[in-house]
């Protein structure tokens, strides 16, 4: 299904938008969509909330205009991150931003977005990011 405003930038940020969660749905051979947007969502917020602000601001910068709004939506800058620093904390938050009954665990929806994030953004700039968490999130790549 195409979608056109009639306003190129839009238009083109909606095609890109949409190359993404294609990309993650397939990743994760989800249902639909949807479940690509929660779990993208879902785990851009836990990235996000263990990140300074200055690394997160890094991050979102790379991400196409309507991923970063996913990823900024609610962010409010915090003088440090979270202070989670094993991945059951993370998968706990990844999983309270999850809708009920999502077909995979909190960690699997985690490593699908991690690979798609590897693969469209510039690996060298997400690795030095991705230093910033601690060594079991940051090995959530395959």
């Amino acid at each position: 299904m195409s979608i056109s405003t009639g306003v190129t930038a839009l238009d083109h940020s909606v095609q890109e938008t949409n190359v993404w969660l294609k990309a993650i749905d397939e990743q994760l051979a989800l249902e639909n969509r949807h479940q690509a947007y929660s779990a993208l969502r879902a785990v851009l917020h836990a990235l996000r909330d263990r990140l300074p602000p200055e690394v997160v601001v890094k991050l979102g910068a790379q991400l196409p205009i309507m991923v970063r709004g996913i990823y900024y939506e609610g962010w409010r800058m915090a003088a440090t991150p979270t202070k989670e620093r094993h991945i059951e904390e993370f998968a706990a938050h990844v999983a309270k931003e999850l809708p009920p009954q999502f077909p995979l665990t909190a960690l699997g929806a985690a490593r699908g977005v991690y690979e798609v994030l590897w693969e469209k953004l510039d690996p060298g700039e997400f690795e030095k990011l991705m230093a910033h968490l601690p060594a079991p999130l940051r090995n959530l790549q395959g």
